[in-house]
């Protein structure tokens, strides 16, 4: 029988997981793909050479970021596309100014006030999860399209690092994104109204009382 030269690398995987599966390690994986310079991050769509036939593409820049790294402060893998580890890295920037500094394609109309959407939307694009078309500054429209388009609920425990949870407080909507979790308890990530005039800045937390996660189709 001969050996599979190759994988087409999909969502979820992890290079030890494809390495155990294929009789291999990372380190060896890593020597025949050269490309692969983190082996905590590899791409969906791309293809792995696993050892024999011929060499495999390098990874293509449109490729999606499969994000096996955890995020920072957390013991949850970032997958789902690692829109919540693109969210960490703008931690207490204020979204007026985050909307202006083209960081993100985010739409610079939305009053600083009620960002959450806007900024979720402009995560989930940063991370290749949606197009500019799913996304919206509207909690509510944000919500219909993405279940539209078949993201479905998950519980909290089969929740990924990067899903988008959705709730109602104080009879208005808010959205953030679930970022895993520490000792034991969620992290939720989001555009939060923590500033004393009462605009948005990015901090943890945002999620309180009943909440709904939604995931892309796995």
């Amino acid at each position: 029988m001969t050996a599979i030269s190759s994988h087409s690398i999909a969502w979820g995987d992890t290079l030890s997981h494809i390495a155990q599966r294929a009789g291999s390690t990372v380190d060896a994986l890593m020597a025949l793909n050269p490309h692969i310079t983190d082996p905590d991050v590899i791409y969906a769509g791309t293809s792995l050479r696993l050892g024999g036939g011929e060499g495999a593409s390098a990874a293509d820049s449109t490729s999606t970021a499969i994000g096996t790294r955890s995020v920072a402060g957390t013991d949850a893998l970032a997958r789902g596309g690692n829109a919540a580890s693109i969210a960490q890295q703008f931690l207490g920037t204020h979204v007026g100014e985050l909307k202006h500094s083209g960081q993100l394609p985010m739409q610079t109309w939305v009053p600083d006030n009620v960002n959450c959407a806007n900024f979720v939307s402009a995560c989930l694009q940063q991370a290749g999860v949606i197009d500019a078309s799913q996304g919206s500054a509207s909690v509510d429209q944000l919500a219909g399209n993405l279940k539209g388009d078949g993201w479905q609920t998950v519980s909290l425990q089969d929740a990924r690092a990067g899903d988008v949870v959705l709730m109602q407080r104080d009879g208005q909507s808010h959205v953030v994104l679930f970022a895993g979790f520490e000792n034991g308890q969620p992290r939720f990530i989001g555009s939060n109204n923590v500033n004393s005039d009462g605009t948005q800045s990015i901090s943890w937390g945002g999620a309180s009382g009943r909440y709904e996660i939604i995931t892309p189709p796995r």
